[in-house]
């Protein structure tokens, strides 16, 4: 069943990081909130049955992983990805963040470099830095608006580094890699012994026009890839916290669920195995909806801001509910622009400064929400420029 997008959902006091954590991200309770990577749209409603079903039974004790969640995902990377996947390749893990610092952990040493690509999602930094390996940037490139990776730079870190941290789709800047991008990766990552930590969550969030390719299925020998999956973004169940690590590698396999068991975290919650598994089931048509929404809010806000707001510009988007926005002609400071569109204008954006000294300038907006609102927050935006012309003419 496709869902209804244009639907008002009131999330406030409902425990929303994206809502109830306004003060605390903007110092202003009343923003309308463009920010942190979910959506204001309902789950499919398979996941709402699934989550219904098991809520009704009244024990919620310590849970398993049944075979048939395995299956779920082993069918949908299949079928909607061309990617045949062994069962024992699977590690079910508490979110993708805490995966890639327990690969970093597990297959690096302390004295050992991890590469990111900036302007990049910001956990990037914070799981190399914190746990204690050497951060290396390797930028992206803007061309034409467009972005792409500087494979040079790539080669010249990849010869003393140990992991290169990967997104794909990227976000924040929407690329969805060429295969042509991806095959020369793996071939830079071969010739230079680099493991690969391949963050796809936004994988399913294709734009019409553009393919996503699985690294790892491009690759001949996939041994040094690790992918991490989940059906949080695609499904809009980020709360619930259940993701996967997809390792071919056994060695590496074997050193990523010791790191797991140091901690004693267990991913496996009585929703969280009923969610995933109802999602991958029963959501392909909502997400087929889904996507056909966004690609006609994203067309709007294009329209809209080259007919009423060309200072700002949108850099082309293939993929994900997250658009990236060049605000350098607006001629602010990152402070002045953050505190121009929380203070006058009433919108709440990540910063992209936040992403790196790459993204200065720049705002990342959340488009997952009803249409109506975003436009709603672009009349916001574009009263608020007006304003402040005026106010200086």
């Amino acid at each position: 069943m496709s869902g209804d997008f244009d639907r008002e959902i009131d999330r406030t006091g409902t425990c929303s990081t994206k809502y109830d954590g306004r003060q605390a991200m903007f110092d202003h309770s009343d923003v309308m909130p463009l920010w942190v990577a979910d959506m204001d749209f309902a789950a499919p409603a398979a996941v709402t049955a699934a989550l219904t079903a098991r809520a009704v039974h009244p024990v919620y004790g310590y849970t398993l992983f049944p075979d048939s969640l395995y299956e779920a995902l082993i069918d949908w990377l299949k079928l909607h990805h061309g990617w045949r996947v062994e069962r024992e390749w699977i590690i079910l893990c508490p979110g993708v963040v805490p995966s890639l610092s327990t690969a970093i952990l597990a297959l690096s040493e302390p004295h050992e470099s991890v590469i990111v690509q900036p302007p990049v999602y910001y956990p990037f930094f914070s799981v190399v830095k914190k746990t204690g390996r050497k951060l290396l940037n390797n930028a992206l490139q803007q061309e034409q608006g467009c972005y792409g990776m500087d494979f040079a730079d790539l080669a010249q870190q990849a010869a003393t580094a140990r992991m290169l941290l990967f997104c794909s789709p990227h976000n924040p800047v929407g690329r969805v890699w060429s295969r042509p991008e991806l095959e020369r990766l793996l071939d830079i990552a071969r010739q230079h012994q680099l493991i690969i930590v391949s963050d796809e969550i936004h994988a399913d969030l294709i734009y019409p026009g553009n393919k996503h390719y699985i690294l790892a299925s491009l690759a001949d020998s996939p041994e040094s890839i690790i992918t991490a999956v989940a059906p949080s973004k695609t499904f809009n169940i980020p709360g619930l916290n259940l993701s996967a690590l997809i390792v071919p590698n056994p060695q590496y396999r074997t050193a990523i669920r010791n790191q797991l068991e140091m901690t004693h975290v267990s991913a496996a919650n009585p929703f969280s195995v009923a969610a995933f598994e109802a999602a991958y089931r029963g959501g392909k048509e909502w997400l087929d909806a889904l996507m056909t929404y966004l690609a006609d809010t994203r067309e709007m806000v294009r329209q809209y801001l080259a007919e009423y707001l060309p200072e700002i510009q949108l850099v082309p988007s293939q993929g994900t509910y997250l658009l990236w926005l060049d605000c350098r002609k607006l001629d602010m400071s990152d402070d002045e622009l953050k505190r121009f569109l929380i203070f006058e204008a009433g919108i709440g954006m990540n910063p992209g400064i936040s992403y790196g000294r790459e993204g200065s300038g720049f705002m990342r907006m959340n488009i997952g929400a009803p249409r109506h609102r975003i436009r709603q927050a672009l009349d916001s935006i574009h009263n608020a420029f007006e304003r402040r012309k005026n106010s200086a003419s």
